[in-house]
């Protein structure tokens, strides 16, 4: 969740997020010590909506709209090859992302009061964040680390409900994409 910081884990925000733990062993210690979300409990991940509905408003009807939205999207494989750059944050590249940006696109489409990045990004990045706000000496080490570990690929086929309980981000559900 790129320019997330400490003051965005409020208790009740939610999030949409694919899981890729097939990047752990690459990027796990890094993250742990670079990225605010993987010590605040985020796995490794990449967004598909942030912020989505606030925690009270996420109820049965809203859970099964989800399951349609996703359930009508196919599950998919990414590569990860190389590492990219956003202001203060350095990422994994998923390729291709089409269908990363087409699940944003339907899911801020159904709840057009939830746009990507609270609407202050006007482009939608697809991106597995591994460091935020560290100096560019320490990004260039992880970027040198990790051209050793690159490439590897993931399979896509759910997306995780996570809450931020005041404290951790936790997983309230997950919604399988279609066959």
């Amino acid at each position: 969740m790129a320019d997330d910081s400490d003051s965005g884990f409020q208790a009740g925000r939610t999030a949409l997020v694919v899981r890729v733990p097939e990047a752990e062993p690459s990027v796990g210690r890094w993250r742990e010590r670079c990225d605010p979300s993987a010590r605040a409990g985020v796995p490794a991940h990449i967004t598909v909506l942030f912020p989505f509905l606030h925690e009270g408003r996420i109820d049965a009807s809203v859970s099964s709209a989800l399951a349609d939205v996703l359930g009508g999207h196919p599950a998919f494989d990414l590569r990860f090859e190389r590492c990219g750059r956003l202001p203060g944050v350095l990422h994994l590249v998923p390729e291709p992302d089409t269908r990363l940006r087409r699940l944003t696109e339907a899911i801020a489409g159904r709840w057009p009061e939830a746009p990507p990045y609270g609407g202050r990004h006007a482009e939608i990045v697809p991106h597995l964040t591994i460091a935020q706000g560290q100096e560019d000496a320490v990004l260039e080490e992880i970027e040198a680390d990790l051209a050793g570990r690159l490439p590897f690929t993931a399979r896509v086929s759910s997306v995780a409900l996570i809450v931020h309980d005041g404290t951790k981000w936790q997983e309230r559900a997950s919604f399988p994409l279609g066959g």
